[in-house]
């Protein structure tokens, strides 16, 4: 698979519904390990310092386009106090787990083979009460105590290297033509998902888990039948997910047999419910934004552009002040070919989330193809400061610098460019820039 096939995948796929990113880059496969669950010998793609690395790498990136942390510091505390509740009750507790709250509105959670873990906020105003929450994390923990990302790397079930895109979108756009949206897809990474059995064990181990940790074991009743009702209910919303870590009544019926027999005892304790609203009632309060901006994204994958504007009017006019609702609107008024209105929305989203990242890139994007390349500049150099590393940011900031007439800034981007992309047009177009100018031959 090319990286123009592989970009195009992702896409399809959209790298930030419930999938596992994974470092694959450097790491060499480690063999044969002692499973830390079961004692036994496991095949292993990466050691446990790998494992670290991949999180500290390629989490940033993923909580980002994720719309970042929710700014809400009482639920941020309230995730963490639960998260920590349980770290001490699973096989591995020496692994630095962290537990954010994401701006993303689909439902779901996920988890780096390190134990840095999303939930997002759409997830999250579904729950009905601590238990349910302590299953969903347990869930998540389970995957990382028993290192499935591991172990699908040691059966080389995932191969290597994702792709940084760059459309050209014609000329008229200016400064070279280059501009677009999501410069990076993703991290040096690829999607895969778990097996059936590892999503089996990872319920069990979770269920263990929340019971260990003074839980009811029903809790992971509740959040299955939830996620199985959801499923039939919007399935559009839910699809990506579902697809790649499937809900069934079997792994409902399954917790609740391990409920009513194993853990029949731990079901006298309380669920946790007044905590749980009481913790989350400031997100809880905005779940019809959220709601709306569920529908505003299906309608929007499915170039339904103008539904999509209404939903997203619908949650700017609940909420105005939704960073997400806010970025999406402005998403959706670029691909409607409104770029000056979608400006306006993606300035107001840097305004109120400005420790966020996706903001500025968009709004950089947007400058550039307004031929506004020092506002464009800005934008992009801000992103980078907030979150290096993306090879995509350095190439638009290269077409930024050469808007400008800064020809020997520009050229050492495009140089840097080139030193980690040597295919694509935005490729040759960095490499022809550098031939005219007389840096290369």
């Amino acid at each position: 698979m090319n990286h123009q096939d592989l970009a195009e995948q992702l896409q399809r796929n959209r790298i930030t519904r419930r999938q596992v990113l994974w470092l694959l880059g450097a790491s060499a496969l480690s063999g044969c390990a002692t499973s830390p669950v079961g004692g036994g010998s496991i095949l292993v793609g990466m050691s446990e310092e790998d494992e670290k690395r991949v999180d500290q790498q390629l989490a940033p990136q993923q909580f980002s386009q994720d719309l970042g942390p929710v700014q809400d510091a009482a639920v941020t505390r309230y995730l963490g106090e639960v998260g920590q509740r349980l770290d001490d009750k699973v096989h591995r507790p020496q692994m630095p787990y962290s537990y954010p709250v994401l701006n993303a509105n689909y439902v779901n959670a996920y988890t780096f083979p390190g134990g840095a873990m999303g939930v997002t906020r759409g997830i999250l105003v579904d729950l009905d009460n601590e238990a349910e929450l302590a299953a969903l994390l347990g869930h998540e923990l389970g995957h990382v105590n028993a290192r499935h990302a591991a172990q699908r790397q040691g059966q080389s079930m995932v191969a290597s290297a994702a792709a940084t895109g760059i459309n050209i979108i014609g000329s008229a756009a200016g400064f070279g033509g280059l501009t677009e949206i999501g410069t990076q897809l993703g991290a040096s990474a690829l999607l895969s998902s778990y097996s059936r059995d590892n999503e089996r064990e990872a319920d069990a181990l979770g269920q263990e888990y929340m019971v260990r940790a003074g839980y009811p074991a029903v809790g992971m009743v509740g959040l299955q039948q939830l996620l199985v009702d959801q499923q039939k209910a919007a399935p559009s919303m839910l699809q990506t997910m579902f697809s790649t870590h499937p809900m069934s009544s079997e792994r409902r019926d399954t917790a609740r047999q391990l409920a009513e027999t194993k853990y029949a005892a731990s079901n006298k304790r309380d669920p946790g419910r007044d905590r749980f609203m009481d913790n989350t009632a400031a997100l809880r309060r905005i779940k019809p934004t959220i709601e709306a901006c569920q529908r505003g994204e299906t309608a929007l994958a499915g170039k339904e552009l103008n539904k999509a504007e209404g939903q997203f009017q619908v949650a700017l006019r609940q909420t105005p002040r939704d960073y997400a609702a806010n970025l999406l609107m402005a998403q959706c008024q670029h691909a409607l070919g409104r770029d000056a209105q979608a400006l306006g929305y993606a300035n107001t989203a840097k305004a109120i989330y400005p420790q966020e990242a996706q903001a500025h890139k968009l709004a950089g994007v947007l400058a550039l193809g307004a031929r506004d390349p020092a506002a464009a500049f800005s934008d992009l150099d801000q992103y980078d400061r907030l979150l290096p590393g993306d090879a995509g940011i350095t190439f638009l900031k290269g077409v930024s610098l050469e808007g400008m007439g800064k020809q020997q800034e520009a050229a050492q981007h495009y140089a840097s460019y080139l030193r980690r992309n040597q295919q694509g047009k935005a490729a040759q177009y960095a490499q022809g820039r550098l031939q005219a100018w007389g840096y290369l031959r």
